[in-house]
């Protein structure tokens, strides 16, 4: 047994700070919990009101343009068609819904931190060891003071999505920036190039293959926590495998699973094509 003189806990800090942020700032984070709900709710309604058809023939002009490959667009087409065939078709566009806002926020918080990281190697000291913490620290544990601040439904799930999927974002536009060749860095400002116009105009195109690898794992990551965030009130095809697991209801679980990895396969395809023609461009 561990000496009890030498155990300490940091559990009354953590909840008293937690407390004053509530206390001080709560109508801050409802004003803003607010706003992001009417987001999600007006794109999840779009969405919903969209001919299934229509959706289908958006994404596989997508996929089409991301490829180059009508077979590989007709295959994912299929995919997605066979969730509406196998009635989750709702469930498919909430999910949608929830991972577009989830991205877009982290693809905003994502890339001007990784900028800065490449830029700084004091802030990269700093915020490498804190993005370890975002990806390793179990969900649950950040979940608590997220539901103390926005409570149950869509925006807590939201805001946890985003500190889970938002580190690799980080870490591969810092990664992309900073393996630019410094010899076309050199002859840029042998040019006479602002900071701005060198990172506009070179810096960020070259480095952006491993933008979109980031965003692939983003939304990769958004997607593994689904069936988390309809824990905490948000729906969608995470809320499915969660009855599933609640009735011990293996078809139906099974039947939303299977939608989640057909949503992975087709996002999965599209942003690789995009990052590699994005390469071969580079090239």
């Amino acid at each position: 047994m561990f000496p009890e003189r030498f155990t300490f806990s940091f559990a009354n800090w953590v909840n008293a700070w937690v407390d004053t942020l509530v206390t001080q700032y709560g109508a801050a984070f409802r004003q803003v919990s607010d706003s992001l709900l009417w987001s999600v709710v007006q794109l999840e309604s779009a969405l919903r009101a969209l001919p299934w058809w229509l959706f289908l023939l958006l994404v596989g002009a997508l996929a089409w343009h991301a490829t180059r490959r009508a077979f590989r667009a007709l295959m994912i087409v299929g995919l997605l068609f066979l969730v509406g065939a196998m009635g989750l078709w709702d469930k498919l566009m909430q999910t949608v819904a929830l991972m577009l806002v989830a991205t877009l926020i982290a693809v905003m918080i994502g890339i001007p931190l990784g900028i800065l990281a490449a830029r700084s190697d004091r802030l990269r000291a700093v915020l490498m060891p804190l993005l370890d913490v975002m990806q390793t620290l179990p969900s649950f544990v950040y979940l608590i003071p997220v539901l103390m601040l926005f409570g149950l439904g869509k925006v807590p799930a939201i805001f946890a999505t985003v500190i889970y999927a938002v580190p690799p974002l980080i870490r591969l536009t810092d990664l992309g920036i900073r393996q630019v060749d410094a010899e076309v860095l050199e002859a840029t400002d042998a040019f006479g190039a602002s900071h701005w116009q060198r990172l506009l105009g070179v810096q960020l195109p070259l480095a952006l293959p491993s933008i979109m690898a980031g965003i692939n794992q983003t939304v990769m990551m958004a997607l593994s926590m689904v069936v988390i965030a309809s824990m905490i009130g948000a729906r969608g095809l995470g809320e499915e495998v969660l009855i599933g697991i609640q009735t011990l209801n293996v078809g139906k679980g099974l039947e939303a699973g299977l939608a989640i990895v057909i949503l992975a396969v087709a996002i999965d395809r599209i942003t690789q094509a995009y990052g590699r023609s994005e390469r071969v461009q580079g090239q």
